[in-house]
């Protein structure tokens, strides 16, 4: 875990090695200080000696003021290193779940996934920035004072050996128990965020079945979880203060109970007494530093083990050792396919699905919901891999392929349709860089989009909302269809793409797909018999099996479930509603 956290360190090593050399620097001027302060009194006030008071006090002054650079210096050097650490963590998680599958995303939930991009990474920045300044000043500071300690009185210094040994001892302790709430409370940050997450994306469903007081229960639920976790872990880190004071104070009555009877034997001065009592409360502040440290280690520890799992994660989805990168057609085949979302299950979604489909045709499928439809087409573009069996894209298994090359050539329009901030010619343009103008502008006329675009005042030009928020579902997977086009895929996959647009505008579409892109392979996944009666074969799923595969007229003569969609579809009163699979 340290090893790969601190490989993000990178070009901030410098300023990560100048910190704790500042650091250093600070305390040495800082232990000097008490010294000259002892020779002051010894020597110029009991001494009656104005020259060596004010020598002493301009070489005080000139050490403070190196101290307070090396401090300055230590601060500066210090955010930099933070800041550039905490940087390269978010750079390197955010690179690396790029890569992902589908099923690496579904291991880690998105919301956990802002939760170690935002507030790990905070807590990771301010334990770097603590182990850099406190993580040396402290230690340094408590060692070099407890050997001047020793120098001036070995008496009076084995009294902070032995508070720094009890104290110790006691905050192990405490550290201990407070530990297991920290590394809890960073589950219940997932659990909050995903509550704002959906409520923040659903907000229109909220306000239309008025669930505001639901939604703000269950954020308060979450929020009082962390609430709690807290209390819980601050109630016994709150013991470390009343444990620090009593030790100080304790310490401060001993040393001046023994040291005021060490002046009167003459085996002290004054001066001496005075440095000591400094280098008291020097040696307990660095250890009221170090149980600082010790929280915030434990309070980013589980942090840095969220980081680490993100970072070491690796795609189960890797390209071949000398990977195909041209597809030669758009034609598919499944080959006894297996799948499931989890290797380990019993029960596959897909279960021997075999299938030859030509280049260029037109393939409607349709099933009941949860019938694996979504499944099978994911499979086409290597989104999962297969369990079993094979798929084979152009006569090549998709494994074979590199990944981007295979992506390129087939085009996929989810079920949930996503548009991002930008103007219609930026969100074409995610299906091709570098499409001019006029090639947008056709895309869109094959998608039928061009129609409610060129009546925007700003036409193309037109600002697109976060997720798409100012145009309606049917606009929004048109849009998304043109940007798939761009592509000019050989295979082009549409997920129940087209559930919001209306029959007629639908039917246009196809005709388009026909007339325009004759070579490229479609498959349309829809639940509306319209939408699919005239493709050239329609594959039927059944519980992750096939049901039937052939033209939709000889479906609806042979083929039961298709038979009962089209009758309930067709008949008078008949809607698009979603069906019951066939008992």
């Amino acid at each position: 875990m340290l090893k790969t956290l601190l490989k993000q360190v990178k070009e901030y090593k410098l300023a990560s090695i100048l910190t704790p050399i500042c650091m250093l620097d600070e305390v040495v001027c800082e232990m000097v200080i008490p010294v000259l302060m002892g020779l002051i009194v010894d020597k110029g006030i009991y001494g009656n000696d104005m020259g060596y008071i004010y020598s002493s006090g301009l070489r005080m002054i000139f050490v403070a003021l190196c101290g307070l650079a090396f401090g300055i210096g230590g601060g500066f050097f210090g955010a930099k290193a933070s800041a550039g650490f905490a940087k390269n963590l978010r750079w390197a998680m955010y690179d690396n779940i790029q890569t992902f599958s589908f099923s690496n995303i579904d291991k880690f939930s998105p919301s956990s996934l802002v939760t170690r991009l935002t507030t790990d990474v905070t807590n990771i920045q301010n334990a770097y920035m603590m182990l850099l300044r406190m993580g040396v000043r402290g230690p340094m500071s408590m060692v070099v004072a407890m050997v001047m300690s020793f120098v001036l009185s070995p008496r009076i210094a084995s009294i902070y050996l032995t508070a720094v040994i009890i104290l110790g001892i006691i905050l192990f302790f405490i550290m201990r128990s407070a530990n297991s709430y920290f590394r809890s409370v960073f589950t219940k940050y997932d659990a909050l965020n995903e509550s704002v997450e959906e409520n923040v994306t659903a907000i229109r469903v909220v306000k239309a079945y008025v669930r505001e007081d639901y939604e703000i229960s269950k954020f308060q639920k979450a929020a009082a979880n962390i609430y709690l976790m807290f209390v819980q872990a601050e109630l016994r880190i709150d013991f470390t203060a009343p444990v620090m004071m009593g030790t100080v104070y304790t310490c401060i009555l001993l040393i001046s109970w023994i040291g005021a009877h060490m002046i009167v034997g003459g085996t002290l001065t004054t001066g001496a007494l005075m440095s000591l009592l400094t280098y008291c409360m020097n040696i307990l502040m660095s250890l009221m530093m170090l149980s600082m440290i010790i929280v915030m280690i434990t309070m980013s520890e589980a942090s840095a083990e969220r980081i680490a799992a993100v970072i070491n994660e690796k795609s189960d989805l890797t390209n071949p050792a000398n990977p195909v990168t041209a597809v030669p057609d758009g034609s598919i085949r499944f080959e006894g396919v297996d799948f499931a979302y989890n290797r380990a299950s019993q029960t596959p979604v897909l279960k021997d699905i075999n299938l030859d489909i030509h280049s260029g045709e037109m393939i409607g499928i349709i099933g009941a919901t949860g019938s694996a439809k979504s499944s099978l087409v994911n499979l086409i573009s290597r989104l999962y891999d297969v369990t079993a069996g094979s798929v084979k894209v152009g006569g090549i298994d998709v494994r074979d392929y590199d990944m981007t090359a295979l992506r390129d050539n087939v085009s996929v329009v989810l079920q949930k349709n996503v548009l991002f901030t930008g103007t219609i010619y930026d969100n074409l343009r995610w299906g091709d860089p570098d499409a001019t103008d006029e090639e947008c502008q056709h895309a869109a006329q094959l998608a039928c989009a061009s129609e409610f675009i060129e009546r925007f005042p700003d036409g193309y030009n037109t600002e697109i909302t976060q997720g798409g928020t100012n145009v309606s579902g049917g606009q929004k997977q048109r849009l998304c269809i043109a940007r798939a086009l761009l592509k000019k895929p050989k295979i082009l996959i549409l997920d129940d793409s087209t559930s919001a647009v209306d029959t007629a505008t639908d039917a246009k579409i196809h005709e388009a797909f026909k007339n325009e892109i004759p070579d490229t392979t479609k498959l349309i996944i829809s639940q509306r018999i319209s939408s699919i009666c005239d493709c050239d074969r329609v594959l039927v799923l059944d519980d992750g099996r096939i049901s039937g595969f052939d033209s939709p007229e000889k479906l609806l003569e042979t083929n039961a479930i298709y038979s009962e969609i089209y009758k309930s579809q067709t008949e008078a009163g008949a809607g698009d509603a979603d069906f019951d699979e066939k008992k």
